[in-house]
């Protein structure tokens, strides 16, 4: 096998109906699911070329379990950073992959609409240029792919927005008109690249398709989980009936509460992701928007 996919939900199932525009895709999960060329996680893990399109959040735990290094080149199509520890998904995987063999997937990109077909573009980030460009070759031509070397950016962005998507959600939910969220998604900007500056992250990085473009597509649409969790958040609904609801993960409840720690830990002001913070502890969305206007 040439390349394989970890991880079956929506997005895993999207990018291997997109590598398989080119060339025999295989695709891998915990349970077994009816698609075209499943595998077993093992025989997956010996591709020369991995995707990993699992939850952020339980990436460190499957590692430790699952993986052997066989100098696989990884491309990590999660988004999000570890709840309980703070860590990046850079920091994760670099314990067990060596850095010039790991890339990270970032873009504004619905599982739904990949799967259709329709135009899109993504950017892989990799401190190795030719890690980067390899994967590349893979994508079909309605997915328009650039290079970056800025991980942590990437990271940063494809975490931050989602968190971002609820306050969107919120804004909506409220009724708060189209100003409200307009204002709410320009200073999220300035909010996620003021965070992503303090881990190193490019100014550039923020103006793209990692960051503008993601955080665009995330925050103002229904497709967005993330989005749907704090629309109905604003309807008075609580985070437990919510998710059971969505039955997805939304990745944003989980990072809110990791940016919330890194930001107190190195006095980040992210007065947005805050609210939004305590907003899934049970503040009342109404008095977060008094909070946020009058700060």
């Amino acid at each position: 096998m040439k390349i394989a996919v970890i991880g079956a939900g929506k997005w895993g199932q999207a990018l291997h109906f997109a590598i398989s525009q080119k060339q025999p895709c295989y695709i891998a999960s915990r349970n077994k699911k009816e698609i075209e060329n499943f595998v077993s996680i093992s025989e997956a893990l010996k591709a020369e070329f991995l995707i990993f399109a699992l939850p952020a959040q339980v990436v460190g735990s499957w590692l430790s379990e699952n993986f052997t290094n066989n100098g696989q080149k990884i491309l990590v199509a999660a988004k999000g950073i570890e709840q309980g520890s703070g860590r990046f998904l850079n920091e994760i995987f670099a314990q067990h992959v060596e850095k010039e063999n790991l890339a990270f997937l970032s873009g504004p990109s619905f599982a739904s609409e990949v799967m259709q077909g329709l135009p899109t573009a993504l950017v892989i980030n990799s401190t190795c240029s030719e890690t980067a460009n390899s994967f590349c070759e893979f994508f079909p031509n309605f997915i328009k792919t650039y290079i970056s070397n800025d991980v942590m950016g990437a990271e940063v962005c494809g975490a931050y927005k989602n968190v971002l998507a609820i306050a969107s959600g919120v804004c909506d939910g409220l009724a708060l008109g189209n100003n409200a969220r307009a204002s709410m998604i320009a200073r999220g900007l300035v909010e996620m690249h003021r965070f992503g500056k303090y881990f190193g992250a490019h100014d550039e990085t923020f103006l793209g398709l990692s960051g503008a473009g993601d955080l665009f597509l995330t925050a103002t649409s229904a497709l967005s989980r993330n989005y749907r969790v704090g629309f109905a958040l604003a309807q008075g609904e609580s985070i437990a009936q919510i998710l059971k609801n969505l039955g997805e993960v939304a990745e944003g409840v989980f990072t809110s509460e990791a940016i919330e720690h890194l930001s107190q830990k190195h006095s980040i002001y992210t007065p947005i992701a805050h609210e939004i913070f305590l907003i899934l502890k049970g503040k009342r969305s109404q008095d977060s928007v008094k909070d946020l206007l009058a700060g």
